[in-house]
């Protein structure tokens, strides 16, 4: 399967396993001057509201408009500056509670909030001692939330090309470290959810010098039974950073949000894909 998604990147720009299928990319713009850097997304569970989080600290929100599934609009799009985040800065990762509770991992000053509601109070988690010693800028990437409330967050580098990313788990108002998963080639954690199905999802990154490419596992959540679930080329979608996991009904469906990094050569689009298993 490697060599045919390897092959299929090069002469098509993407590859899915034989269960996956591209559904399609939006392109989403706006007049707004604090539009952009769109680092991650959380959708309902019926596809159609969302909210993003933009790297410079800073709440989307609004409404996404499909026809026969596909996406058409966004509108009523609503950008809301995070409260009491103090020092921290540089928002990338974010995971939605049952309750309502908004959870935003950062890499400025490294470490989770927890916001009640996108122009409510938030409340700053303990931090692990592990987060200290991390890269300034590569940090708190990826966060998700597991059924029974536990937070998982990655860091986008692993601290060394050989070694494996570590996965930190806030379970019971502390941190551990469960498990890893493994490095493989030059991709680097940029999003992470936990789809309908339990799994972990891990949205990569990589930057060849002339575009991007992304990628997708899948994992349980004791870091076993890896599957590579999407392989792109390099410039088939733009910077992909953010990723969001349901069910369409049909079938699991992935949602991914590209960061343009404030950049006019660059672009925001929204991009799907299903999973049929």
């Amino acid at each position: 399967m490697r060599l045919i998604c390897a092959l299929g990147a090069i002469v098509w720009g993407a590859c899915a396993t034989a269960d996956t299928t591209y559904i399609g990319s939006y392109l989403w713009t706006s007049d707004n001057p604090q539009f952009g850097g769109i680092s991650a997304i959380y959708l309902s569970g019926d596809g159609l509201e969302f909210i993003a989080v933009s790297d410079r600290s800073f709440f989307v929100t609004g409404n996404i408009t499909r026809v026969d599934g596909i996406i058409t609009a966004v509108e009523n799009a609503q950008i809301t500056s995070m409260t009491d985040t103090g020092t921290q800065g540089d928002s990338e990762g974010i995971a939605v509670a049952k309750s309502g509770a908004i959870y935003v991992s950062f890499e400025g000053v490294h470490g989770v909030r927890q916001f009640d509601g996108v122009d409510g109070a938030s409340t700053p988690f303990p931090t692990a001692d592990a987060f200290a010693g991390m890269q300034n800028n590569s940090s708190l990437e990826a966060l998700a939330i597991a059924p029974d409330g536990a937070l998982y967050t990655i860091p986008e580098r692993s601290g060394r090309a050989t070694r494996p990313f570590p996965i930190y788990r806030f379970k019971n108002n502390a941190w551990d470290q469960p498990f890893t998963i493994p490095r493989r080639g030059a991709f680097l954690v940029v999003g992470a959810d936990i789809g309908p199905d339990g799994n972990l999802y891990i949205l990569e990154r990589d930057f060849t010098g002339f575009g991007f490419r992304s990628r997708v596992r899948r994992f349980d959540l004791n870091g076993q039974n890896e599957e590579l679930i999407l392989e792109t080329g390099p410039l088939f979608h733009d910077n992909l950073e953010g990723i969001s996991v349901w069910d369409d009904g049909v079938g699991m469906r992935i949602t991914m949000v590209s960061d343009d990094n404030f950049r006019l050569f660059q672009r925001t689009e929204i991009v799907e894909y299903r999973i049929s298993d």
